[in-house]
């Protein structure tokens, strides 16, 4: 009787999780204020509950931190955002005489490695030319984005939810944070209910780990090496150092192409004073020495177990299918697989199928 029951659970689990995936890819268009609240409210709640142990209310607790949170986010965001996008736009303009600059410097060197290796030689004009349209075409593809997005009423919907819906999901969720957690928890399936708590606390490790930790070494890394870049007077050190540091939750990617656009700036104005190009590598140097030595063993450890081939697939597949939305939950999501494989492994391992009939 109980194989019946237990192929009866295994079909309803598998029904429940395709028609999650499938609301999930459908839905998909207006999710993304909603997913950004959740996250927020994920990594402010230890906030709130620090805030609880000292004596305040959960709902007081809520409200304080939601409108500190929404007041530095409205300062951060009108102190940076218009300094931001005018170095984009300068720098976008700019980008065909600063590829020349850096191609009249290094041509000397590669040269003879191209006549070595029997390629054509390099040509400025050539390189003008494709920067040249490269940058028509940023701003072209920048203007077809302004114009879906005034067309398109999802976009609209989308944008202004992150103005106003996120907020109140946030506040929603941090209130109601320990209801929803002891519903889910009710709901578990009785004779697996302390196997799936496990997994839950073991994941929420790893989430917590990676994610809150890895969100805060970004946010340094980015300060650094935007003050970094701006102080050595590195023109749109701001935007490539926000830049790297954005992109530094992607292993390695978010330091290789910040140096190299850091580098190829510094090549284009500093020459023929080199200590320039050589204060830019500092800065990267300086913050990879940070990143390796202090803040990811400090802010994220080696505890989080995933690996960061596997974070890359699980950004890039998130990203795939469901666009801004999948790569909000990659890494969690992939956390989660990561806990329940480890799991599975174990209880493979502790099998007859691993051990063998005769394992005793």
């Amino acid at each position: 009787m109980s194989r019946p029951a237990n192929g009866g659970r295994w079909r309803f689990w598998l029904g429940a999780a395709a028609v999650f995936l499938l609301l999930l890819w459908l839905l998909n268009d207006i999710l993304l204020p909603f997913v950004v609240g959740m996250v927020v409210a994920y990594f402010l709640d230890p906030v709130v509950a620090r805030l609880q142990r000292l004596g305040l209310s959960r709902p007081m607790s809520t409200t304080v931190v939601t409108i500190v949170a929404v007041l530095l986010a409205v300062g951060i965001a009108m102190a940076i955002l218009p300094p931001l996008f005018g170095q984009v736009q300068a720098l976008i303009v700019k980008a065909p005489e600063y590829v020349v600059k850096v191609a009249m410097r290094i041509q000397p060197v590669v040269e003879p490695l191209l006549e070595k290796l029997g390629l054509p030689p390099l040509s400025v004009q050539d390189l003008q030319s494709e920067a040249a349209q490269w940058a028509g075409k940023v701003f072209a593809v920048a203007g077809g984005i302004a114009s879906q997005v005034a067309q398109r009423g999802v976009a609209i919907i989308n944008l202004l939810g992150l103005l106003f819906i996120t907020p109140v999901v946030t506040f929603y969720m941090l209130r109601d944070w320990e209801k929803v957690l002891a519903a889910i928890d009710s709901g578990l399936p009785l004779d697996h209910a302390d196997t799936i708590r496990k997994l839950a606390r073991e994941s929420n490790a790893a989430i917590a780990g990676y994610v809150r930790g890895q969100a805060l070494v970004c946010l340094c890394l980015g300060s650094i090496y935007a003050i970094g870049l701006s102080l050595v007077g590195l023109q749109f050190g701001l935007v490539i150092g926000l830049i790297a540091g954005a992109i530094s939750f992607i292993p390695f990617v978010g330091t290789f192409v910040g140096a190299v656009m850091a580098l190829g700036m510094a090549l284009a104005q500093f020459p023929p004073e080199w200590i320039g190009v050589a204060k830019v590598a500092a800065v990267f140097i300086f913050g990879q020495a940070m990143e390796g030595n202090v803040l990811s063993p400090k802010l994220v450890g080696d505890r989080v177990g995933l690996h960061p081939v596997w974070i890359m697939f699980a950004l890039l597949a998130g990203g795939s299918l469901f666009g801004f939305v999948g790569i909000l939950i990659a890494v969690p999501t992939a956390a989660v697989i990561g806990v329940i494989v480890r799991h599975l492994l174990g209880r493979y391992r502790e099998s007859t199928i691993y051990r063998g009939d005769n394992s005793g």
